[in-house]
């Protein structure tokens, strides 16, 4: 069956459903591949571990472009996966595209101008005044302006950004003031009434909008969520009461909730090579250091600097065991290390095709947490997608609006 979530209702069961299900499957998603060699997964499901590390490298890209494609080949080890798709079925929220102009969208990356005018067209009709947090350089404030009823402000704490921001916004004749503000301010003052727009900000940013635009009453609040793991609290804080006393879902770490937003558009063929580089020397640097302890656990190793990045795997392993107080020794063959980081990326690659799987129904769990809070304190909620997976994976919008 599939749910809309089109009623208050209907996203209670969703969330209680998804919530189930994740917390059914956890053994599967929540070990990391890139600290777990061997998840006991493997141990329980050796045919699915043999077919993913089986998979050439062209059938593990067309996997990962493909999830559906994979749900159905990986239902002959784990029938209830295939509920995956019944879970995240979402209304389509988007509408004309009302990008700015290219002419008009100076400083703004190609992506962000598009993003920003699907964001706004899913909007419709603005409320008034209408502030753009954690604004930027006002890049989603400049778009929204010409469908705004009023002038428009933006929060930002970045002196530079503000300058830069209302500059622009002064070139081109835009309405729009930006104002250098910190939102985690304990003591900032609040408006009593402003439609909150914030698209991708990250964690506690968006957050701290949800809970305090509500506790002030703000009549409307818009927010395409981001980077749920950017967070000052070790563990995930739900907000609605209903997470909070009903969930089975536990041990949400940072990074586990960085699962959530792993997933990103196609990156330039020259920072693929050198994350699969970087991701082959801390693997490989990752079995050489649990050889050299004699304790089989992952060691987290800092970003290493730029100037490593011509050095190589020798240079790399010297610094990172000066980093973790460990002396290698002298006679390390450091050509099998690197051998074996290969081997190792080969199979996190596809370990990591069953992880993310539960990619989105994790970043929709977390979502529905928000769109329950802010029903708890009186808004009637919106939530679907606003652009295509291609524009952003990061395509959820939530629209609350105060019940009069």
């Amino acid at each position: 069956m599939t749910v809309t979530g089109s009623s208050s209702h209907d996203r209670a069961g969703r969330w209680s459903a998804l919530d189930g299900w994740l917390a059914d499957h956890a053994d599967l998603w929540q070990p990391a591949p890139f600290s777990t060699p061997a998840p006991d997964w493997c141990r329980w499901y050796p045919g699915l571990a043999t077919f993913l590390e089986g998979l050439t490298d062209a059938e593990v890209d067309a996997f990962e472009a493909d999830s559906e494609h994979l749900v159905a080949r990986l239902s002959a080890w784990l029938p209830t996966i295939d509920r995956r798709r019944a879970l995240l079925d979402l209304p389509d929220l988007a509408g004309d595209s009302l990008a700015l102009p290219e002419t008009r969208a100076v400083d703004m990356p190609g992506r962000k101008r598009l993003q920003a005018g699907a964001f706004a067209a899913a909007l419709r009709a603005l409320e008034a005044p209408v502030l753009d947090w954690c604004c930027g350089k006002g890049h989603l404030a400049r778009t929204l302006a010409p469908h705004a009823p009023g002038a428009l402000v933006g929060y930002e704490w970045d002196p530079a950004l503000v300058a830069d921001g209302n500059a622009l916004a002064a070139r081109y004749g835009d309405p729009v003031t930006l104002v250098t503000r910190d939102v985690l301010d304990p003591d900032m003052s609040w408006s009593p009434a402003c439609h909150g727009v914030a698209l991708h900000a990250c964690g506690d940013l968006h957050r701290r909008l949800i809970e305090q635009g509500a506790r002030h009453r703000w009549p409307r609040l818009s927010i395409a969520p981001c980077c749920f793991h950017l967070t000052r609290h070790p563990d995930y804080q739900p907000l609605s009461q209903r997470v909070r006393e009903q969930r089975r879902l536990e041990d949400l770490s940072r990074e586990t909730l960085r699962l959530a937003v792993r997933e990103t558009v196609t990156a330039p063929a020259r920072i693929r090579r050198q994350t699969r580089r970087t991701q082959i020397w801390r693997l490989g640097f990752d079995a050489l250091q649990r050889h050299v302890r004699g304790e089989d656990s992952y060691l987290p190793v800092p970003p290493h600097p730029t100037r490593l990045n011509d050095a190589g795997f020798a240079a790399f392993c010297h610094w990172a065991a000066e980093r973790k107080g460990m002396t290698l020794p002298p006679d390390t063959d450091l050509e099998h290390w690197l051998a074996l980081g290969r081997q190792r990326q080969s199979q996190v690659r596809r370990h990591e095709l069953l992880r993310h799987l539960f990619r989105r129904p994790l970043e929709l769990w977390l979502v529905l947490d928000d769109a329950l809070y802010l029903e708890e304190q009186g808004y009637t909620v919106t939530l679907g997608t606003f652009c295509e997976r291609h524009l952003t994976p990061r395509n959820l919008l939530l629209d609350a609006r105060l019940a009069s």
